[in-house]
């Protein structure tokens, strides 16, 4: 069954390589260009370019774009599971939904780069391991929103990123209302019916799962066929090396209103 969504455009904006003037600008053109979500990420250095170039931490600056911002959503793109106990990840983002007057996306996925763990000790672990960490935090994530004074405004979106087919997708079953994912139409097509398999075995609707993807290049290059693949969020990846350009962005978003008018 086609999804009912209208086709949402995410910009994920790497706090890399940039001064926090110029990624706070973007943030601003951003939203007066009309994107629906800006996304940074959660790493503690640059994933590319100059290894040690600038870099900002995640939570810290989503506060900053609440104030900043009054219409986009914002998130992470994504969190990871390892650098924050779950009851006090649930309270940032608790405090980051109130500041923001209900905008926060909670992005959440288990964590892979082994700098970030290495230089600010945390235990990297396995690959397993770090999946069912994953698994432990995210009901106690939820359960710590029933009881928190206040409340948070809405029932906080959880995006959960990752492909693996037997732990990712079936936690994004029992827990997401966003599934964020990697690869062109067919990687996007097959995980996309796993997820749909783990949601019928545990009694889910798959159609409650928005499907998101990270897009490159153009949209008449690979839109039309990921959204007739499900996609509904089409995320464009911004770094800072040079300055961050927001015509294809812009590019996106046009799409989006052509195709969301039709």
């Amino acid at each position: 069954m086609t999804d009912p969504r209208p086709v949402r455009i995410g910009l994920q904006l790497q706090p890399q390589h940039a001064d926090y003037a110029e990624i706070r600008r973007t943030v601003a053109a951003a939203e007066e260009a009309g994107v629906d979500i800006v996304f940074n990420w959660d790493h503690f250095f640059p994933l590319y370019g100059d290894a040690d170039g600038t870099h900002f931490e995640c939570w810290t600056m989503l506060g900053a774009w609440a104030e900043a911002t009054s219409r986009v959503e914002i998130g992470a793109l994504v969190t990871c599971n390892s650098y924050r106990n779950p009851e006090l990840l649930a309270d940032m983002a608790r405090t980051v939904d109130h500041i923001s007057g209900g905008r926060l996306i909670l992005g959440i996925g288990s964590g892979w780069f082994q700098r970030d763990y290495d230089e600010y000790g945390y235990e990297f672990g396995t690959a397993g391991g770090r999946l069912n960490d994953l698994a432990a935090a995210l009901p106690r994530i939820r359960d710590r929103w029933t009881k928190l004074n206040p409340a948070p405004t809405r029932d906080i979106p959880i995006l959960v990123g990752g492909g693996g087919e037997k732990k990712t997708l079936r936690y994004t079953a029992e827990h997401a209302g966003i599934w964020h994912g990697f690869g062109d139409v067919d990687t996007v097509t097959h995980k996309s019916a796993v997820l749909d398999g783990h949601c019928r075995d545990i009694g889910r609707d798959p159609a409650e799962i928005e499907r998101s993807v990270a897009v490159e290049g153009s949209p008449q290059d690979s839109g039309p066929a990921l959204y007739d693949a499900g996609v509904r969020l089409f995320t464009v990846g911004q770094d800072g090396q040079g300055g961050y350009d927001l015509a294809r962005l812009e590019d996106w978003i046009a799409w989006r209103d052509e195709r969301n008018a039709g």
